[in-house]
């Protein structure tokens, strides 16, 4: 029987290390105004949600306390208990200029909106 154990807490391991590769999944929408990026983070606490903001990338720390009874369970590890993933952002904002104008997380669900710069000038066609 510790052979299968052995087995199952291997998948398990493997599975995390997949999960925290896709994981977590982001939308971004892209308005005149702001770009929206929503992050599904369930099973989190907003206190142990980090954001950081450095010219263009966006980075995203989190990280779940495990009571060390639940650990020891046949199978574990399904969900990530660490999130550490870095994302470009659609958008060009240059260092020293970065700004969220609002970040709410609700029922496990993280919303940023960030403002867009326009960067360029409208032509006019004749």
């Amino acid at each position: 029987m510790g052979l299968v154990k052995e087995v199952i807490k291997e998948i398990g391991n493997k599975s995390r290390e997949f999960y925290e590769f896709v994981l977590p999944p982001i939308d971004m929408h892209l308005n005149n105004d702001n770009l929206k990026v929503t992050i599904d983070l369930p099973g989190f606490m907003k206190k142990d949600i980090e954001l950081t903001l450095c010219g263009d990338i966006l980075s995203i720390k989190a990280q779940k306390i495990i009571d060390e009874k639940e650990s020891e369970s046949l199978v574990s590890n399904q969900r990530p208990n660490i999130i550490d993933k870095k994302i470009r952002l659609p958008i060009e904002i240059k260092p020293g200029e970065e700004k969220i104008e609002s970040a709410k997380y609700e029922n496990g669900v993280l919303t940023l909106i960030i403002p867009v710069t326009k960067t360029g000038k409208n032509i006019s066609i004749e």
